[in-house]
């Protein structure tokens, strides 16, 4: 048996509907299917989960983190966490399945070895079309680089915990895990015999600075640089300092709408923001919101003109490396931890909310 997970936040519907028509119309159905929705908006998620009412066979776990980075690697956690199918298929939700693959699969599987899959991408007008599997028009495969559809035996990835949950945003995590799977030893194939799978096309901006979900500048190149230390070190099992795949508490989440205990209100100032660093900690078993705005123009060129005479003055930092200093310590210390953001930058305003008190072993899925 094996547990397919398909992890999504506000994709195009059309994309979805045709990754789903084509798994209910696989040749061998012997599958655990989920999906988990990390955070799309609310009235979002009402159109999907109407959608989902003509896909019977498909389990939604449903995680309330609007207003949080794109945590791919816990959202495949929380499905490989509880099941106990012998394989785990990671999968994508712009894909279109072949109608065998689910068949084929049942002699391409190996209990020693992991199995990941050459993808067919289609350009922009192709994807749009509506057609047999076979009819559709290839622009250009995927190579032995690209390792996001991959066949685990589900025993050896529990063995390195899962997915490294220090990855937010998009990318890395698919390399990583293979990387670490070859560090322990294990056999990783890639499969090109035969076309199973083809890639819809869409925008990428939901992963840009463009996109209203929190966004870190630098994200890409701390990923990338980490994922060489784990390549060049050997790292086998990662997510020590987290119990990894935790379910977020929906409760906790509600409490973010709550009056916050605490109340901090700074202007982006370098000794203050890291003041504010260094007390989070502080602030266990409360509801904490944080306010940061940027300085005006006069107070701009009152501070540049004390500096200027070498009188006192302050440090300002500008509100996008305010970002991601803050984002950055949520990456390192809090991402189990229920918490929204916001940087709105036209009004030049950070808002932070936090509840520091919640429950870090609920892992128990609920739909």
């Amino acid at each position: 048996m094996i547990t397919v997970v398909l992890t999504n936040r506000n994709r195009d519907l059309r994309i979805i509907k045709k990754c789903f028509d084509s798994l209910s119309m696989q040749s061998n159905s012997n599958f655990d299917l989920y999906l988990v929705d990390f955070g799309s908006q609310l009235d979002y998620l009402i159109s999907l989960e109407k959608m989902l009412l003509l896909y019977t066979k498909i389990r939604l776990i449903k995680c309330p983190v609007q207003g949080q980075l794109w945590n791919k690697s816990r959202a495949i956690n929380i499905v490989l966490k509880q099941t106990n199918n012998p394989y785990f298929l990671v999968g994508d939700i712009d894909m279109i399945f072949r109608k065998d693959f689910f068949e084929n699969l049942q002699t391409i599987k190996s209990l020693y070895k992991a199995v990941y899959f050459q993808v067919g991408f289609l350009g922009e007008a192709e994807s749009k079309k509506e057609k047999p599997f076979e009819d559709y028009k290839i622009n250009h495969l995927s190579s032995k680089e690209a390792t996001g559809i991959t066949l685990f035996p589900t025993k050896i990835l529990k063995n390195i915990n899962g997915y490294d949950e220090f990855y937010h945003g998009w990318g890395a995590e698919d390399t990583d895990v293979h990387i670490r799977l070859k560090n322990a030893g294990q056999e990783i194939v890639f499969y090109d015999k035969d076309i199973f799978l083809l890639h819809q096309w869409h925008s990428k901006k939901y992963r840009s600075k463009e996109s209203t979900e929190p966004f870190h500048s630098k994200l890409e190149k701390i990923n990338h640089a980490y994922i060489q230390i784990s390549q060049r070190n050997k790292i086998t099992k990662v997510n020590l300092d987290n119990e990894w795949g935790i379910l977020p508490n929906e409760s906790d989440y509600l409490k973010l709408n709550d009056e916050p205990d605490a109340q901090i209100s700074i202007k982006p100032v370098d000794t203050e923001i890291n003041a504010l660093m260094g007390q989070l900690d502080n602030f266990d078993k409360k509801l904490a919101s944080i306010r940061i705005e940027d300085v005006g123009f006069k107070d701009n060129v009152r501070n540049f003109t004390k500096k200027i005479l070498r009188k006192k003055h302050f440090n300002f930092l500008p509100l996008p490396i305010v970002n991601d200093i803050i984002l950055q310590e949520i990456i390192q210390k809090y991402k189990n931890v229920a918490y929204q953001y916001n940087f709105d930058k036209s009004n030049k305003i950070i808002i932070v909310k936090i509840n520091f008190n919640y429950n870090n072993q609920s892992g128990k899925t609920s739909t």
